[in-house]
């Protein structure tokens, strides 16, 4: 029960037999207003069973065997008062997921075991193995990978290449901070060239193949060749991209072309904008199609479709471009889903939760109703208007002149943003979240470098990076007290500080050097003897000493930025 009374009804059991009309309903005692029927065929053992139950019933339980105007008979204030009606947290959790987790936790509102083992049918999944993190729901901050596959399966020659197993066409990486108040979407162009780790990936008779990487080069890898190519699958798009921005993915939802086109046909088109004209011509199977005149419009379907591949006319006829496009519709969907009734209707529901799960592939982690419900009611949390849309930033590849047919990372002003996501810093303004840098930890007085004793442990998975650590700080800071304490128990996502509360300058003083967060410090409940050790234990966050791993207050000023509640022309 929760604080009102209400009982907290799981998705799965929404859904329930009425024995007058052999239908499935919403329950009526849920937060949910009454709902279209759903048929479903019942023998006569079942009408007897549910003819009994309505015997036990208590009286005020029973059904008025003049339906309504029996109920209304009864008299009572308490009969004729109405509330209104409440969004469920299963409605909510639609509304949120819909619009910006690719459209595809529409399941969750639905329930009823059949419908409930229905969509769990529809859902393919992927083992990735260890390139995933934990549960669906967690209580850290989530980083899920949203893939937009270009496989043309099924769609014969219409979209291009038939035979196309699918490359990596849109990704974003969708990082939700660990108190759940923002939350950033950073599209990562699929031209970008990039290192492509090697991919250990599970093969269907069980047994693991590693397919090959490649170092980043002058014209390549591209990023897009991390899924597909070679056979690699989306687990090797989560390493590739831990390994570009040092950030790992805790889960991947992967989406096809088909999943546009329903989704938007669902909601009845989603609005969008355009600063001019799109006359998209191309005839070599990369083109879109489309013809569209500057200003707003509504599409949905094929015309969806067409809009977010479109690339040819837009200003510069990049994939760049391309991106804010898709960054538009999103956003828009999530305020189109916000303000239609689509999730009181039982039939758009059903039509938008059977088209989400057929187009949907996930890892194994959250491949089912339940999990992805769990995920839902986790992310529901964020406010929309903190919901920021970005593009890694990239600058066109000088090797090649003019030709600019790939990109490669603005170093300058993505680190900053990388960090800004690796330790919660939101691009947009969040009243309660308070500034690392000031702190209570980080102010006070400072060790001198030689009374600082640190014992260095590696955590990072980077082989040597301790010991590399404390030979800086001897060599670089003057911390002779440095120690290489070797490996840690165990890998460690982030790097963290460990000392005694009268050790608190040298903790002031070593953060200062490397340049830690708040929030790596961890100070201990005892006094420290003079002569122990604090623990520095690196973690994945570790770039190497000297690398500053305290996030920026804000982004660069110049950084690409949209937000999921605001409307705006693009093209």
């Amino acid at each position: 029960m929760d604080t009102q009374g209400r009982r907290n009804i799981d998705p799965a059991d929404q859904w329930v037999l009425d024995p007058e009309t052999g239908t499935y309903q919403l329950r009526q005692d849920s937060d949910d207003p009454p709902a279209q029927s759903v048929p479903v065929q019942r023998g006569r053992g079942e009408r007897r069973r549910q003819e009994q139950q309505e015997q036990q019933r208590p009286p005020r339980q029973r059904r008025s065997p003049e339906g309504d105007g029996g109920r209304a008979a009864s008299g009572g204030r308490a009969a004729r008062r109405q509330t209104k009606p409440k969004k469920s947290k299963s409605r909510k959790a639609l509304i949120w997921t819909s619009g910006t987790v690719c459209l595809v936790l529409v399941a969750a509102s639905v329930g009823g075991y059949l419908l409930y083992q229905h969509f769990n049918n529809n859902i393919t999944t992927i083992d990735v193995g260890d390139a995933g993190n934990g549960d669906a729901a967690s209580d850290g901050s989530l980083n899920i990978l949203v893939i937009g596959t270009d496989s043309r399966a099924g769609l014969g020659t219409k979209y291009g290449d038939a035979g196309s197993v699918g490359h990596a066409d849109t990704t974003i990486l969708f990082h939700v901070s660990k108190d759940r108040t923002n939350a950033t979407a950073m599209s990562i162009p699929r031209d970008l060239v990039t290192a492509i780790p090697d991919c250990p990936t599970k093969q269907k008779d069980g047994s693991i193949k590693v397919i090959p990487g490649g170092p980043k080069g002058t014209f390549g890898p591209k990023f897009n060749v991390s899924l597909g190519q070679a056979g690699r699958d989306p687990g090797c798009t989560m390493r590739t991209v831990k390994e570009l921005t040092g950030i790992s993915p805790d889960h991947f939802m992967m989406v096809n072309f088909e999943a546009v086109k329903t989704l938007s046909s669902a909601v009845n088109g989603v609005p969008i904008c355009l600063t001019h004209a799109i006359d998209d011509t191309e005839s070599d199977g990369t083109g879109s199609h489309l013809h569209l005149s500057a200003g707003p419009h509504r599409v949905q379907g094929e015309d969806a479709l067409k809009f977010v591949r479109t690339r040819h006319s837009l200003r510069n006829g990049s994939d760049l471009d391309r991106i804010k496009l898709q960054q538009q519709f999103l956003g828009s969907m999530i305020r189109e889903m916000k303000s239609q009734n689509t999730v009181t209707d039982p039939s758009k529901l059903f039509k938008l939760a059977n088209a989400a799960t057929k187009a949907l592939t996930v890892d194994s982690r959250i491949g089912s109703v339940k999990k992805l419900s769990d995920l839902a009611q986790d992310l529901i949390k964020v406010d929309t208007k903190h919901i920021t849309f970005t593009t890694l930033p990239v600058v066109d590849n000088p090797a090649e002149g003019t030709k600019h047919a790939t990109v490669v990372v603005d170093e300058p002003k993505a680190q900053p943003l990388f960090e800004m996501l690796r330790n919660d810093v939101s691009l947009t303004e969040v009243a309660k979240q308070k500034k690392q840098a000031t702190d209570a930890k980080l102010k006070g007085a400072k060790a001198a470098p030689g009374d600082v004793r640190v014992e260095v442990l590696n955590g990072s998975g980077t082989s040597g990076a301790a010991r590399v650590t404390a030979g800086w700080l001897l060599d670089n800071k003057g911390v002779t007290h440095a120690v290489n304490g070797g490996n840690a128990p165990a890998t460690a996502k982030k790097t963290t500080l460990v000392y005694g509360p009268n050790q608190a300058d040298q903790a002031r003083a070593l953060a200062a050097m490397m340049g830690l967060p708040a929030s790596a410090l961890q100070p201990g409940t005892t006094d420290a003897a003079p002569e122990d050790n604090m623990t520095l234990t690196l973690g994945a966050d570790f770039k190497g000493a000297g690398v500053s791993m305290t996030a920026p207050p804000k982004a660069p000023a110049d950084i690409q930025r949209a937000e999921a509640d605001k409307g705006q022309c693009v093209g």
